[in-house]
């Protein structure tokens, strides 16, 4: 595991000796700025804030106090100096400072932010952060890239599950009696294509804020370790499901036999979700469907089909228009959900929508987009269908296509002291489109009479102690953390 004083670019190693003699202090900000290179249906403006709380436990404290504080002194400074004399030059970096934070025993900084889970406008800052020694003004910017590394994707993955949710909840708004279905409309499948194990865990955390279904398992174990504080709580869960090697160890010569013995055998009851396109999906939605169809009815649970290849839009919905009633249409014409409904049935329910029999299901789960799932939820309501009969699988398409640029995240420096006197900094570059304009000064975010937002710079030591911004790091401690349920429901009431 690496040394996490090392965690850094190369550049920041030279910072501290080109800092005006007599600096003493450095603080800084960080804030989404723009999101421009974010497109959904329910575009808002704004950021759902998270991760902060996991990052801080996980790196600041615990990776520090293992790989840093709790290391012998001289082997830790033996370690920098090796890495710097080869990186940078023979003696050209000093280890003294290195030295003097690890006798120092913990990080001299005071991080302040608003409350996760809560959502944020274009340029205001989620967090602050500033020195809490003279002699450590350094370190302020030292960790500027490590912690916008850790902290962009978690909460532009909690937006976009949150913008999810938000069509998930309108359509069910419009064509649903039941709202139960919810929490489980949208499961991570993203694991596989996210980077890294750490991310997976991480950055799938910001889908659990929306929803409780995921096979993203490492997120589970992140959620519980950092925003669970050990308790028993229900964070997420699945459902037992089939992948296609499983399919084809059956041969395709006895699909319908694997089918049955999946239905029968093994998962006589509960849900059980198996893929369906290893050879002929329209096979299976039409005629393994009629001949299981006693035993499908009779299980204690539902059978859930998955398709996994094709335009999912065309695929749940059928190619034919919304308005082609033609009794001759092929199944691929109908679309899965009108095939289902065809051989199963169901209710009517309250707001006029058909709703499949619960002993039938559909997930999609490849190439699912905000984009394909409003899609998807409009063209199955002007069927006559109510929303929830459709689950989606969200996967790295969704969670991975992603940029620290795709809210603009920047961490920035506005103030700061030399020989006792305060500086107001900020940059203004005359060839940007207005983008990189930094805040000025000491800052205070409150919240004005319509619960939103809002960022004053140039303020006084005094007013900047005021506001949103919470002290959550102090000289190596956490303070005003927040249990999982409180960020849901806090996202939950913001909507």
């Amino acid at each position: 595991m690496m040394n996490p004083i090392l965690a850094i670019d190369g550049y920041k190693v030279s910072h501290r000796e080109q800092y005006p003699e007599g600096t003493t202090k450095v603080y800084s900000n960080f804030t989404p700025r723009s999101d421009r290179h974010f497109h959904s249906p329910v575009a808002d403006g704004k950021l759902v804030f998270f991760g902060l709380q996991g990052f801080l436990q996980w790196f600041l404290v615990d990776m520090f106090n293992e790989r840093f504080f709790a290391r012998d002194e001289q082997e830790v400074t033996a370690e920098y100096k090796a890495v710097m004399d080869s990186y940078m030059g023979k003696d050209a970096v000093s280890v003294e400072h290195i030295r003097a934070l690890h006798q120092l025993g913990y990080l001299p900084l005071h991080i302040k932010a608003l409350d996760e889970g809560s959502k944020v406008a274009m340029k205001v800052p989620v967090l602050t952060i500033t020195n809490t020694r003279d002699e450590f003004f350094w370190l302020v910017n030292y960790l500027e890239t490590v912690l916008s590394a850790e902290l962009w994707k978690s909460s532009t993955n909690a937006t976009i599950a949150h913008h999810y949710r938000l069509i998930c909840d309108r359509w069910a708004e419009k064509t649903c009696s039941d709202l139960s279905h919810l929490d489980f409309q949208c499961h991570d499948f993203s694991f596989r294509g996210m980077s890294g194990l750490q991310d997976t865990a991480q950055a799938g955390c910001g889908h659990l804020l929306s929803f409780k279904g995921t096979d993203n398992i490492p997120s589970v174990l992140y959620a519980r370790d950092y925003y669970t504080v050990g308790e028993e709580y229900f964070i997420a869960a699945s459902v037992p499901a089939t992948e296609h090697s499983v399919m084809c160890m059956g041969e395709q010569a006895g699909e319908i036999d694997t089918f049955r013995r999946l239905i029968c055998d093994l998962y006589p009851q509960g849900i059980v979700s198996i893929v369906s396109d290893t050879w002929d999906y329209w096979r299976v939605l039409t005629d393994y469907t009629r001949e299981l169809r006693g035993a499908i009815m009779a299980r204690e649970g539902r059978v859930v089909f998955r398709p996994d290849s094709g335009d999912p839009v065309d695929i749940l919905c059928g190619t034919a228009t919304d308005s082609d009633t033609r009794l001759a249409r092929t199944p691929q014409e109908k679309g899965s959900v009108e095939v289902l409904w065809e051989i199963f049935g169901g209710t009517v329910n309250e707001k006029g929508f058909k709703v499949l029999d619960p002993h039938v299901g559909l997930i999609y789960g490849d190439s699912i987009t905000l984009d394909r799932a409003e899609e998807i939820l409009r063209r199955l309501a002007a069927k006559g269908f109510a929303s929830s009969n459709v689950v989606f699988g969200v996967g790295s398409f969704t969670y991975q296509y992603n940029t620290r640029d795709t809210f603009g995240f920047a961490m920035k420096a506005t103030y700061g002291e030399v020989r006792g006197n305060g500086r107001m900094i900020f940059k203004e570059p005359k060839t940007d489109d207005g983008l990189k304009r930094s805040a000025r000064g000491l800052l205070r975010v409150v919240r004005d009479e319509a619960g939103e937002y809002q960022l004053f710079d140039e303020q006084t030591w005094a007013q900047e102690r005021q506001g949103e911004l919470k002290t959550r790091f102090l000289d190596g401690k956490l303070y005003n953390t927040a249990h999982l349920e409180t960020l849901r429901q806090r996202l939950a009431a913001e909507q």
